[in-house]
């Protein structure tokens, strides 16, 4: 279905496919000539401050079915990549991913989080939610020339060995693997095998509806002998890309977990983080900021 432009054509006509096969017809029928939309919310942005041209034609995802909710399959959560950012932040199901809800609920203000899509969120490339699914080892489902293809948060931040990304490819869904189910069964009775340890922190130039100047995200799995069994660490923030922190996960892995741990790690994120500088904040700022609250964060978890 197209909505015509209205006068001389100015404005893009407006496409809304109904299945992801008109979907794909589309994307080859007005390759390089549109631009694929789901809440809208950043595009408006750009749009009137002047940064990107309107497109030709315009694709709304808004109809296809595969793309919205969030369901359970299997062993993973599936997330469609229109579900609004209110709905990821509200959903029971998403109580599992404690540290994704935190970084929706963080996002903007709850008008934008009404219409804003968590698809939307990440294809921007720079979006908070970024960091929690780098931790959630997340991956994600994209409609492309050659059909659907699968790749890991990670893997499409860095791009082809070029480092771009395929603007023309679109964002399906995102899988998160579930965890295991000792971390979950918290009124069985029985001593869990792992205990969890997860955090979220962000700080922007102001307390709310406010732009990220840095991210963090931490998740790890402690066992009985209290010994890092599973770590996974993460920054970003700002324009700059999310990233995992592999070295610095490498100083907890296997180790016996300790408050005295918060300052070692705050120290190899400072060394690790790759980040930049802009008029609000200096590349080091970045970097100590993202260690300070990593390690801050360790503190408070650990220290029970």
């Amino acid at each position: 279905m197209v909505t015509p432009a209205y006068g001389s054509g100015a404005l893009p006509s407006i496409w809304q496919p109904e299945n992801l096969q008109e979907l794909q017809t589309l994307r080859t029928r007005f390759k390089g000539i549109c631009c694929f939309t789901a809440g809208g919310t950043l595009l408006r942005t750009q749009w009137e401050g002047g940064l990107v041209p309107a497109p030709e034609h315009m694709i709304s995802l808004a109809r296809i079915p595969e793309m919205s909710g969030i369901s359970n399959r299997e062993d993973e959560i599936v997330i469609g990549a229109m579900t609004c950012l209110k709905e990821c932040a509200s959903q029971a199901l998403l109580h599992q991913l404690p540290i994704l809800q935190e970084a929706v609920n963080g996002i903007a203000a709850p008008s934008i989080r009404n219409v804003a899509t968590i698809g939307g969120n990440i294809v921007s490339g720079v979006g908070d939610t970024l960091t929690a699914l780098l931790v959630y080892d997340a991956k994600l489902h994209w409609l492309t020339d050659n059909g659907i293809e699968i790749r890991s948060v990670s893997s499409w931040l860095q791009g082809g060995p070029d480092g771009s990304r395929n603007p023309g490819d679109v964002l399906i869904s995102i899988h998160i693997p579930m965890r295991p189910s000792s971390l979950l069964d918290v009124d069985s009775g029985n001593k869990p095998a792992a205990r969890e340890v997860s955090f979220y922190r962000k700080l922007g130039r102001r307390e709310t509806f406010s732009a990220s100047l840095v991210t963090v995200a931490l998740y790890g799995e402690i066992d009985s002998d209290h010994r890092w069994t599973k770590i996974a660490i993460a920054a970003g923030g700002g324009s700059g890309m999310a990233m995992r922190l592999l070295k610095s996960e490498q100083q907890l892995l296997g180790s016996e977990a300790s408050v005295m741990q918060a300052a070692t790690l705050a120290t190899a994120v400072v060394d690790e983080f790759t980040t930049y500088g802009d008029a609000f904040a200096t590349e080091h700022y970045r970097k100590q900021t993202a260690g300070n609250l990593l390690g801050a964060g360790l503190w408070e978890a650990l220290h029970v």
